[in-house]
């Protein structure tokens, strides 16, 4: 089971969960975390057997008991966690996202099944999840119309986010400070200010280390809604950011000055701080979108 994206999913899920003990304190019940992540007890008492083997838990009296703080190096790679499936959701999402396809532009699961060297099983079992995100219509004889990504979609969604990020963040500062999560939160600081200092050659590493600290926050609410549409959301704002290219490394610079302000703030504790830098960030984020869908909407890509 070790090798399977569920296992090493849930494995890294239980990690968070450890996050937020204090050493000696019990884990919720297989059953709880079970609900929790949404996958079964089964899958649960496996991953329980490998924190056990790590030493992050020990058994007391029947109870398991936080033995360690987990650390960043305990966790799989996100890219080990992440089924066959959920690839090709994402590969899906690139795709339209990259521009080859416009609004109005119909879709067949035949044609996707194709694109992406997968069963037709597959594609018309996720087509569903982007019409919940209004990307997507369901049209008569199996097909799909593509709405396409639009200011007005941009806004919806910018609304979306930080209602969720705000959540989210509130979440992470009620966490204990040697819980992994702050760890992990500790290390992206120190990273900004690296990249802040080699800003002219680093800039295009920018991408994911926005990607960490945003998902790092959205973790932490352990909500399943929240987790789910923050992939969507990640996606969105940095394909759109490519379109964008001519100011890079000033948005960057930015992006980096606020990000500082924000994980400054969260680990100050310091409520309204964050609120403001948060808001003051999303805000530059969505800006930057709309100005990113305004030039693919003037030079589409081929």
């Amino acid at each position: 089971m070790k090798g399977n994206a569920v296992y090493k999913r849930s494995y890294n899920g239980c990690l968070a969960i450890c996050g937020t003990l204090g050493l000696g304190d019990e884990m919720p019940s297989e059953n709880e975390i079970s609900q929790s992540l949404s996958v079964s007890r089964t899958t649960i008492r496996a991953v329980m057997a490998g924190l056990e083997a790590a030493a992050i838990l020990t058994r007391d009296s029947g109870a398991r008991r936080l033995a360690r703080f987990p650390e960043a190096a305990d966790a799989f790679p996100d890219t080990q966690t992440v089924s066959t499936s959920a690839t090709v959701e994402r590969r899906f999402l690139e795709w339209i996202l990259q521009g080859h396809i416009g609004p109005g532009h119909l879709l067949t699961a035949a044609e996707l099944a194709r694109q992406f060297g997968t069963s037709t099983t597959i594609i018309r079992e996720h087509l569903p999840h982007f019409q919940h995100f209004g990307l997507i219509e369901r049209r008569p004889n199996s097909a799909w119309l593509f709405k396409g990504v639009t200011p007005a979609f941009a806004h919806e969604i910018y609304e979306v986010r930080e209602m969720f990020e705000l959540r989210a963040a509130r979440s992470f500062i009620d966490l204990p400070d040697e819980s992994l999560p702050w760890q992990r939160m500790r290390a992206i600081e120190a990273e900004h200010r690296a990249l802040l200092m080699e800003i002219d050659k680093g800039y295009a590493l920018f991408p994911d280390l926005d990607e960490r600290l945003h998902r790092t926050v959205h973790e932490t609410a352990d909500n399943r809604f929240i987790k789910d549409f923050y992939d969507i959301i990640s996606m969105l704002f940095h394909y759109n950011a490519q379109w964008d290219a001519e100011d890079e490394k000033q948005r960057t610079f930015t992006a980096l000055t606020e990000h500082l302000a924000y994980i400054e703030a969260l680990l100050r504790r310091d409520l309204k701080a964050m609120d403001r830098a948060c808001r003051q960030h999303l805000k530059t984020a969505r800006g930057n979108l709309l100005r990113s869908i305004n030039a693919r909407t003037k030079t589409p890509r081929r």
